[in-house]
């Protein structure tokens, strides 16, 4: 303690010249009161200016000092009924409680958060009573991200208001049987209720960010009415550590985001401990924000800690609010009034003499910010309607607050699920619950009667706003004309002779009639990182314009070109940068539009393969989760047509990815008409049917002849299997060939080798999707399973491959596993062999790269000559003369461990 008062002591020694001080501070108190806030900080920075250029060294701090940011004059007071509020929001505490500690008594191992939603109750009551207005008429709706663990809060609100009934909260994470309510917020799993995913933690920030401009962009183009609208998002101060919480503050406050407010929970806690317990993670996230440019907002202290602060003519008092650390506040909290008296305010004399007529209990009252509905209301007024700057509200509260010995402000709290009867006790009794002795036991929902004044202030204040919130919209209203097939005939036709190009090429065609067409061109959202050249696209850039809201404030370099770089307030492409995540986001937004604004907008995010699905994953996950529809486009894909860039740029696993997405309809097609028959169907399914999947197709930079479609050839494209070609029937033997993207090639050139070299047919498969139709065959292995006295449904897969003769062998730009999806639906009496580029990629020409990793068409040849051998229909013997003809080195190390 001596040491602590010594510290205070010298931080708080003697002015020199105390005169001067007062003379400067009168002056600066003069300019606040005669000529405003703006005056005084011109002066300021004039003279800091006038210093620095003096020499002196004055470092800059982006911190205030560790007190509220709005001072008690300029507070709004909340206009509300503050004691029916309270009741209400007693009760959401209680039901939240009940609801998790329920589920934990029937099954211990359900799960379940009680500490965030008790931290936070105050800023959402204020939120829903006073602030978020739900979809009307004349209002699009503000959109909230809420904090993922404080779900319960918000199903106990819901339970209240009507929308979820006692049986739903009694099967709280009890989802199987359709009539629980799941952990988290998860659109897939309550389509009518939860508006976003916030779980995994740091995509809600982020995610927030971006829609926050999508909804600027859909403004600046007259798509839809958002000027009024506002996105809220509350995270946690430990998921702030994430660095996709962070990563994109500074385009926020660039691009002038003032529809944007962020409210970072501080409740100095995550799940094992403090999240600074050395520190001060407050005043961390202001340096951050504000120096990234943002309006910040502190809401640190009660209302029991004005007049103490006015009564600090020393700052002394602020002074250790400063110094104590995070792990200190905590500790407070934890304990009683006594133990903060002592180690507190007994940090200095006069802090003490400054409390001396308080008692224990009246110290201990002195709460902190984020549990005072004025505090809390002042801030999201000022947030509500601060212009030009994206806010973050820094908000400090207790994890668990109204837990008591159970979990309030102890490391424990995030886990705590299960309360003892003597918790539940105090519980009750802390928050005023009328619920019997005698039934404390059964742990009951409790829900006042309708026509109670809470029942009926609740239902009033959400009627003021336009109705009930979290909800959300599951199909639009508009509907949009998808162009036929025949739009894209461009595309659909064969490639002249002697004309190559690939099928990045086609996609350009693809987008660039959709771009034209009458009904959908508005509404194409094309969305690039930073390589727009990469694909051929920077002629867009002329076209339709990259999005910016200030237009462009200098003329590019290129104007002499034809394509040269145009931003414009109008513009239709979202450039994003060196940013897959941030590209990600935007198209995330533009994909669950139709739900969030009523507008059905189309996305088209074209990214690099490689640094797009493994990269994003988390993203592409929570994608499915909140039923996007639109189409990911992975360019330069598969890890041998990318020549000369290496291990980090060469995608031989994305698919395997996109495959674990449920929603998620996964192509990797080899030509250009197969490209337009699954983006003509997929616009069918996800404009015309408002079908809730997106699309990923990896397309590709090789050039070379495409053969354009054939009658009949659609359906086969969409299952994801299809006959490109056969083989000679007159010849002896025969093998299938099975191919997708540009390795296909390799297949249809292995089957000239295999016919001229060994008099051998092969019939050529293109494989679109080979994920596809392993689903199907899924599908329909799991319904004979489940029917056994039915017919048995034959899997697509094995339909079309068992009237075939001989080996089948299939060969992708992508590691075994992807092929390997079908083993199960391959006729029973055929061998399948299955080459594939298993390993790191690396730097060559694509002929190299394809012989390194065994799918060229030497390697393809002699694996349909070795399943030949196998089946006994061959010679051994031939098998190594292909060996030696084509030059295969047999003592050439595995490319997988290379």
């Amino acid at each position: 303690m001596s040491a602590q008062l010594d510290q205070v002591t010298a931080s708080t020694a003697t002015d020199p010249d105390s005169q001067e001080t007062k003379e400067w501070l009168d002056a600066l108190e003069a300019v606040l009161e005669q000529e405003g806030p703006e005056r005084a900080h011109y002066l300021m920075e004039r003279l800091v200016d006038l210093a620095r250029r003096r020499g002196a060294q004055i470092p800059f701090s982006s911190n205030t000092a560790y007190v509220n940011t709005i001072p008690t004059h300029l507070e709004t007071h909340c206009p509300g009924n503050l004691e029916l509020e309270e009741r209400l929001r007693s009760y959401m505490r209680w039901n939240a409680m009940a609801m998790v500690v329920k589920a934990n008594r029937a099954d211990g191992d359900l799960g379940g958060h009680l500490s965030s939603f008790a931290s936070l109750a105050n800023m959402l009551g204020i939120g829903f009573n006073h602030f978020w207005k739900a979809p009307s008429e004349n209002h699009g709706g503000d959109l909230l991200y809420i904090q993922g663990h404080s779900s319960p809060g918000i199903y106990a609100r819901a339970f209240l208001e009507g929308r979820l009934s006692e049986d739903q909260l009694i099967n709280f994470r009890r989802e199987v049987d359709g009539k629980g309510l799941s952990s988290y917020p998860h659109p897939k799993l309550m389509p009518s209720f939860w508006q976003f995913p916030t779980v995994s933690m740091g995509l809600g920030p982020l995610m927030a960010i971006y829609q926050a401009r999508f909804l600027k962009y859909l403004h600046a183009r007259s798509i839809a009415d958002t000027e009024n609208r506002k996105v809220w998002a509350f995270c946690g101060d430990g998921e702030m550590d994430e660095p996709e919480s962070m990563g994109a503050i500074g385009m926020a406050a660039r691009e002038r985001l003032d529809n944007l407010v962020i409210v970072v929970n501080c409740n100095l806690q995550r799940l094992d401990g403090p999240v600074r317990g050395n520190g001060k993670i407050i005043q961390e996230l202001e340096a951050d924000f504000r120096g990234a440019g943002w309006n910040v907002v502190k809401v640190i202290w009660g209302p029991g800690w004005d007049e103490l602060l006015a009564k600090d003519k020393e700052g002394i008092l602020q002074r250790v609010m400063m110094e104590t650390v995070d792990g200190e506040y905590q500790n407070y909290k934890a304990k009683d009034g006594a133990f903060v008296r002592k180690n507190f305010f007994g940090k200095h004399p006069k802090l003490l003499e400054m409390v001396a007529n308080m008692t224990d209990d009246d110290i201990w009252r002195l709460t902190r910010g984020g549990h005072d509905p004025h505090k809390i209301y002042a801030a999201f007024k000022i947030a509500q309607e601060h212009k030009g700057q994206p806010t973050v509200l820094l908000v400090k509260t207790v994890k668990g607050f109204g837990m008591g010995k159970s979990g309030e402000a102890r490391n424990t709290a995030h886990q705590t699920k299960k309360l003892d009867d003597e918790a539940i006790r105090e519980m009750r009794d802390r928050f005023a619950l009328p619920i019997p002795d005698d039934k404390l036991a059964e742990i009951p929902f409790f829900k006042p009667a309708d026509d109670s004044p809470e029942m009926k202030y609740l239902h009033e204040r959400r009627a003021a706003l336009g109705g009930y919130l979290p909800q959300r919209r599951q199909q639009a209203d508009e509907t949009l004309v998808v162009p036929p097939l025949t739009a894209f005939q461009n595309v659909l036709d064969a490639t002249p002779e002697g004309r190559e190009i690939s099928t990045t090429q086609s996609f350009v065609r693809i987008i660039s009639t959709l771009l034209r067409d009458p009904s959908l061109g508005q509404r194409i959202v094309p969305i690039l990182v930073d390589e727009s050249r990469t694909f051929g696209m920077e002629g867009l850039f002329r076209q339709i314009g990259i999005f910016n809201q200030q237009g462009q404030l200098y003329e590019p370099v290129d104007k002499d070109q034809v394509m040269y770089y145009r931003e414009d307030k109008a513009g239709q492409i979202l450039q994003e940068g060196i940013n897959e995540a941030g590209g990600m986001s935007s198209w995330i937004a533009a994909a669950t539009s139709y739900s969030t604004n009523n507008r059905v907008m189309i996305p088209f995010y074209t990214f690099y393969s490689m640094f797009g699905m493994q990269r994003i994953g988390d993203l592409a996950w929570a994608a499915g989760d909140m039923r996007a529809r639109g189409f990911l486009m992975a360019g330069t894909a598969g890890r041998t047509t990318l020549n000369g860039e290496g291990l980090q740029h060469e995608d031989g696993h994305s698919h395997i990815v996109a495959a674990t997405i449920p929603n998620c309809v996964p192509y990797d097609p080899s030509f250009g008409h197969e490209l337009a028959v699954i983006v003509q169907d997929g616009l069918r399914r996800m404009v015309t049917e408002q079908e809730d999947v997106f699309y990923y197709i990896t397309i590709m930079n090789e050039n070379y002849a495409h053969p354009g479609l054939k009658a009949g050839q659609e359906e086969g494209i969409l299952k994801g299997l299809y006959l490109l070609q056969e083989g000679d029937k007159t010849s002896k033997q025969r093998v299938q060939l099975i191919g997708s993207g540009t390795i296909l090639r390799e297949s249809i050139f292995a089957a000239e080798l295999l016919k001229n070299d060994w008099d051998i047919a092969a019939d050529i498969w293109s494989a679109p999707s080979l994920t596809l139709v392993a689903r199907e065959g899924q599908d329909a292995e799991r319904w004979n399973l489940v029917n056994p006295g039915k017919e048995q449904r034959v899997p697509y897969a094995t339909a079309c491959l068992q009237g075939t003769e001989g080996p089948i062998i299939a060969t992708t730009d992508y590691i075994r596993a992807f092929a390997e999806q079908i083993r199960a639906y391959v006729p029973k009496d055929r061998t399948y062999r299955v080459l594939g580029t298993d390993g790191f990629g690396r730097s060559d020409s694509r002929a190299k790269l394809r012989e390194f990793f065994e799918v060229n068409r030497y390697y393809i040849t002699v694996a349909a000559l070795k399943s030949l051998a196998e089946e006994g229909k061959i010679a051994v013997s031939v098998v190594e003369q292909a060996i030696v003809k084509y030059g295969l080195d047999a003592n050439k190390p595995n490319p997988v461990t290379q």
